[in-house]
């Protein structure tokens, strides 16, 4: 296993140096729902490209698995020397989850334009690094956000809003550790949204993102918004409690998608006792339990319910 996670530092840094994306693909795909949108401007929407990764990542973990990243011993060694034929390759993106991801972001440039809040866009924004430091890659992780923070000034930005829990985490709680002179002021799009109304019908149940809930005072604040646009919530304490809710499983997966897989299927099983519609606020939540709960739930992202 040291030797697979040693490969997979290696091709991540690698890619970041490359292309400033942590996987091997096409970096078109950040881009082409900023369409019409306006360039640059000192208060940005930032995706970080999550939302466009989620795409790439099924094929990823296929990838991981055939390599034989969720197994030690002689296979985790056979799979750190096929991740060098792994960055070799460019992960192409399944066209309805990138139409997805592109439907998600439009609607929160849409919301946050109705609320009155003026913002541009960058059409060569790179990754915020949030892997590299969820992974312990401390090391790499300094240089890296000192190299995107840089590229931040370059560009005249002083505001930045972002769109999942790992960006907006990292940008607003580690970087301040880690690069000096840090001046940002971040945010989250539910900061700024006023919804009109929902886009479905009928009772949901809440995924918190770990890290929204826990960490980053959010557990309150999508709640909210689902109230004010008439969206009832099942909730049960040792389900959706802000203490006791589980993970979807998504931070180990790079590592062990075997792992990941089963942690997210326990998941599903615990939310669908509730409803069969579950709301997540993450990309990476949303591509985990909607893969583990296929047939069982029907998994939508905060932004598609809003409207």
């Amino acid at each position: 296993m040291e030797d697979w996670i040693r490969a997979l530092r290696e091709l991540i840094v690698e890619e970041l140096k490359r292309s400033k994306f942590p996987l091997p693909a096409d970096r078109s795909i950040c881009s082409k729902w900023m369409e019409g949108m306006a360039e640059g401007g000192r208060r940005i929407l930032y995706t970080s490209c999550m939302y466009q990764l989620a795409p790439l990542i099924d094929k990823a973990v296929d990838l991981l698995r055939a390599m034989g990243a969720s197994s030690g011993g002689a296979r985790a060694r056979l799979a750190a020397v096929g991740a060098k034929a792994f960055g070799r390759l460019v992960l192409r993106p399944d066209e309805e989850r990138l139409r997805w991801a592109e439907g998600v972001l439009k609607n929160i440039a849409a919301m946050l334009k109705r609320a009155g809040v003026e913002f541009g866009v960058l059409r060569d924004e790179p990754y915020s690094g949030a892997l590299l430091y969820e992974l312990g890659f401390e090391r790499d992780f300094a240089e890296y956000a000192k190299s995107v923070y840089a590229y931040f000034k370059e560009k005249g930005v002083e505001e930045v809003i972002t769109v999942d829990p790992h960006t907006y985490h990292v940008l607003s709680q580690i970087y301040p550790k880690y690069v000096d002179g840090f001046d940002l002021k971040v945010y989250s799009y539910m900061d700024f949204v006023k919804p009109a109304g929902a886009r479905i019908r009928g009772r949901v149940v809440v995924h918190d993102s770990c890290l929204y809930a826990r960490y980053l005072g959010k557990y309150d604040v999508y709640r909210r918004l689902l109230d004010e646009a008439g969206v009832e919530r099942a909730e049960d304490p040792y389900v959706t409690g802000r203490a006791y809710s589980g993970c979807c499983g998504g931070p180990i997966e790079s590592v062990r998608p075997d792992v990941s897989a089963e942690v997210a299927k326990l998941r599903v099983q615990q939310l669908a006792k509730l409803s069969e519609v579950v709301v997540t606020e993450c990309p990476i939540c949303y591509v985990n339990l909607s893969k583990a709960g296929r047939g069982v739930v029907k998994v939508y992202d905060l932004a598609e319910v809003l409207a």
